[in-house]
């Protein structure tokens, strides 16, 4: 069913064009803080885009696409997407009340949702996942670690 195949490539376009813009800035907010090459902290004197971590990202996903299995790519994709949506609940349970704190619940169910998703992908993806983000945690703390010592 070709028509159906190119529905469904169209379909999958948006969300990806918003998950690389999204990654980008991530990649600039974190080249600004020097946990990735200071180059990618450049924004583009007229647009105002982080051009260079846009293009950065965008050929990383090019490769990927390119050379990888894109089920493996979806599953280990769906697994970071939704360890960073964890992350963010469990940060707003630990707002105040006098910077916009909700109620205790909603960032409880959500970290809880986003972890019984995230566990519920594929072992595959589940497992190199959890290898990426130990291996940035690693990477991290060994970096504080030498920063201490210097």
């Amino acid at each position: 069913m070709p028509v159906v195949r190119a529905g469904a490539a169209l379909a999958v376009l948006g969300p990806l064009l918003a998950l690389i813009l999204g990654v980008s800035r991530t990649t600039l907010a974190m080249a600004r803080d020097r946990h990735l090459p200071h180059a990618l902290a450049a924004v583009h004197p007229r647009f105002k885009v982080p051009h260079r971590a846009e293009l950065a990202v965008g050929a990383v996903v090019a490769v990927v696409a390119a050379t990888a299995d894109v089920r493996g790519v979806i599953g280990f994709s769906s697994f970071g997407v939704l360890a960073y949506y964890a992350v963010a609940n469990a940060s707003a349970w630990t707002l105040t009340s006098d910077e916009g704190r909700p109620p205790r619940a909603v960032p409880l169910v959500g970290l809880a949702g986003c972890l019984a998703l995230a566990f519920a992908l594929p072992v595959s993806s589940v497992v190199s996942g959890a290898a990426v983000l130990a291996a940035g945690a690693v990477w991290y703390g060994g970096r504080r670690l030498a920063a201490r010592r210097d």
